[in-house]
């Protein structure tokens, strides 16, 4: 179990460090945050003062290692925009991210899970074709299309709730709605997939003639099974939900990191980018490694495996 457990670990290290190198090159390569950030009227030797300050004329392999000793030393850097702590910049925005991302994640499994297994005991039935076809449509649209079609019917034809902001719990409904309905819709499918596959183990139908009521059979060893791929898809689903969030913070006017990253790639702002493409990163990958981690707890034969 140490040896999948180092294994998983170095693994999402190696994934954070090669998104945070790419992204630090990337960045440089898209232009200069001088231009963007001076007036139009800055004369060359203002450009190249301002370049100097922040360490943008040195080489980039030379910026790199610099960004990664202050790094390692807990310092961020400042942002060029307003020379604020880009660390504090962020961590600003992370608890409206939290509170959206966290508020959707349960609506996804308060209704995702119910509906997936409900669906799977009734197959075939109008209630199975109905909760399929609602889940198709669920996440065949895009967020951004959700939610500008629930702003509309809900904020601007019927004025039942707010559009934008962050003030109220009723500004919460439908960014939370729009992030986590797709996702409702997939883990039902997903769920429903699963419970069927389980539902015709020989197991199952041992235990039914056994003695053990349907409802028994269900609880005993159906739902635990059938938890094993469950676990795999989730980690899929918070990676959704936090990339969601940049687009859906957006839409709504909330005021989260997501929200933030649009507005600092549009200023050049690079430190506070980086930062942000670092904690996207560090939840995605973080998120993927709990779902290693708990796929090998529930399944002792991928912990036991040589192999990753």
């Amino acid at each position: 179990m140490i040896a999948f457990l180092l294994l998983r670990t170095a693994r999402a290290l190696l994934t954070i460090l090669v998104v945070m190198t790419l992204t630090f090159v990337m960045l440089r390569l898209t232009g200069d945050p001088a231009a963007q950030l001076l007036p139009d009227n800055a004369t060359e030797e203002t450009l190249n003062a301002f370049r100097a300050h922040w360490g943008l004329d040195q080489p980039i392999p030379v910026q790199y290692l610099r960004y990664l000793a202050n790094l390692l030393s807990g310092d961020g850097g400042l942002s060029i925009a307003n020379g604020r702590s880009a660390i504090v910049v962020a961590s600003e925005r992370i608890p409206a991210t939290l509170q959206l991302t966290g508020t959707a994640f349960l609506l996804m499994l308060a209704i995702g899970l119910p509906v997936g297994v409900a669906a799977a005991l009734r197959l075939g039935s109008l209630t199975d074709q109905a909760l399929m076809t609602i889940s198709t449509f669920g996440y065949s649209i895009p967020n951004f299309v959700f939610g500008i079609g629930l702003a509309y019917l809900l904020a601007v034809h019927f004025r039942l709730l707010p559009s934008s902001g962050s003030a109220t719990w009723a500004h919460m409904v439908l960014p939370v709605a729009t992030l986590g309905l797709s996702g409702t819709a997939i883990l039902a499918r997903f769920t429903r997939s699963a419970v069927l596959d389980v539902l015709d183990e020989p197991y199952v139908r041992a235990a039914l003639a056994s003695g053990e009521t349907h409802r028994q059979a269900i609880l005993n060893h159906v739902l635990p099974n059938a938890a094993i791929p469950v676990v795999t898809i989730l980690g899929f689903l918070i990676g959704g939900l936090v990339g969601g969030s940049i687009i859906v913070e957006q839409v709504f006017a909330w005021p989260g990191i997501g929200r933030l990253l649009v507005d600092t790639v549009a200023q050049r702002d690079f430190t506070v980018v980086q930062t942000l493409v670092m904690i996207f990163t560090t939840a995605i990958t973080l998120s993927n490694l709990s779902v290693d981690l708990a796929y090998g707890f529930l399944n002792p034969r991928i912990r036991r495996a040589r192999h990753g």
